[in-house]
């Protein structure tokens, strides 16, 4: 890389010998442990997965889209949690796929990773081909407005099967606006929606992370179970979900490919 902003590197974790951490300069995105992809370092990582452990019974292999790839620490853990699971990951940098085929261990050959704009990669997708769709698609700390509209919810949708399950990793900041956005958006399309998060990024005190599920069939979320999963991890998480939900969405509008550029 030629400028410090473009800057790739994969660094080693002090704290533990054999955790990777995949930084873009200097920020950190994803973490690997190259000898054991069942540790999952970082706190939203742990809810995308307690909420596929919940959603499907242990073990069973799931037909999974990855939109956003970066060191892969999700198609790891499935694959090794969920052995035979076909998984396709779409990571739009190149660079990024070039560093992490290099510095970490292989793939197992049912994950198979492509080049791609998720959003491109995601038209051209057969419909009803997944059971599952997980989107960490960031630039520069944003997620790119073409893949946060309506349009974009309706191809996921589109590409799961019935009964399918998305997971989308949202950063934010107080006062959350385009966390709420995010879930008017998805409930504009999805019959059930829920937020799992740290309590404080719940009430809007901190900045971080947290995580959108939504399935297309009325009732569909085991919202109970996700609320024990989400009050176990080691930084305790809370849920909204039915009126805790639509209290916190109050205000906010979905997001349309036609409502031009959107400051959220």
């Amino acid at each position: 890389m030629n400028r410090a902003a473009d800057r790739l590197e994969l660094v080693a974790d002090p704290a533990r010998r054999t955790g990777r951490t995949l930084l873009s300069a200097g920020v950190e995105q994803s973490y690997v442990d190259v000898e054991d992809p069942r540790h999952l370092h970082f706190e939203y990582v742990r809810r995308i997965a307690s909420a596929v452990d919940v959603a499907a019974p242990a073990g069973t292999p799931l037909s999974v889209l990855h939109l956003g790839g970066g060191a892969l620490t999700l198609p790891r853990w499935l694959a090794a949690t969920r052995p035979g699971s076909p998984q396709r990951v779409v990571e739009r940098d190149a660079a990024v796929v070039e560093l992490v085929a290099r510095e970490l261990p292989p793939l197992p050959a049912e994950v198979r990773v492509e080049v791609a704009d998720a959003r491109e990669a995601l038209t051209a997708t057969p419909a009803g081909c997944y059971d599952l769709v997980i989107a960490d698609i960031y630039r520069a700390a944003r997620m790119p407005r073409h893949v946060r509209t309506v349009e974009f919810a309706a191809e996921v949708a589109r590409a799961l099967r019935p009964d399918g399950l998305y997971l989308v990793n949202v950063t934010d900041l107080p006062p959350l606006v385009g966390t709420r956005v995010q879930v008017a958006t998805l409930r504009a399309v999805f019959a059930d929606v829920c937020v799992v998060g740290d309590r404080r990024m719940l009430r809007g005190r901190r900045y971080g992370n947290l995580v959108l599920a939504a399935t297309s069939r009325p009732g569909g979320l085991p919202v109970a179970r996700l609320a024990v999963a989400a009050l176990r991890d080691p930084v305790p998480g809370g849920l909204l979900h039915g009126a805790a939900l639509d209290t916190f969405v109050a205000g906010a509008h979905p997001v349309t490919d036609a409502d031009g550029t959107s400051r959220h």
